[in-house]
């Protein structure tokens, strides 16, 4: 299953932009492990003197970003064991920046950061290899809008994907 067959309204509208951000070459599982890798190296590559850099006034860090990403994550992945699992309750949203305003990602060092990016994406991985075809395409309800199983699997690299072309775009 590539990001190529993902469907219109397998996930939000707003998605759309992101998407674009996964490669159609690999598998979601083979992109969920190659992406995971490709971040780390790409973030250890950044300047140690940018991790807490801010473009503007109230924007996020580097480091920021990094746990946003982490935790975007958990609750992407929160949301696919649900559906998958056949519960039928709707999922709330999260506010993003109030994550962001009680993480402290500032107060720790890049390496724990990509150390819990890291152990996050593993456990995902776990989860999705146990994810059938049948699972995969189970629809759920998250934030208002229409999602499946593999479109919130994607929607993980293609969040994370975006966030590497903001810190090229605004960050280095």
């Amino acid at each position: 299953m590539k990001v190529t067959d993902l469907q219109p309204g397998e996930y939000a509208p707003y998605y759309e932009l992101y998407l674009p951000n996964v490669d159609d070459t690999w598998s979601l599982n083979e992109e969920l492990e190659i992406s995971l890798h490709n971040f780390i190296r790409f973030v250890q590559d950044i300047p140690m003197g940018k991790h807490d850099y801010r473009y503007a006034e109230g924007k996020w860090t580097i480091k920021d970003i990094i746990q946003h990403i982490i935790d975007a994550e958990r609750v992407f992945s929160y949301r696919a064991m649900r559906i998958a699992r056949g519960d039928t309750t709707e999922l709330p949203g999260f506010d993003e920046n109030f994550y962001v305003e009680n993480a402290n990602a500032n107060s720790r060092g890049l390496q724990p950061l990509l150390t819990e990016l890291s152990a996050v994406r593993h456990a995902t991985l776990l989860l999705f290899k146990t994810f059938g075809n049948e699972e995969l395409l189970k629809r759920g309800m998250a934030s208002g809008h229409p999602v499946t199983v593999r479109a919130l699997g994607f929607l993980i690299i293609a969040h994370q994907n975006h966030h590497i072309k903001i810190f090229k775009e605004r960050y280095l």
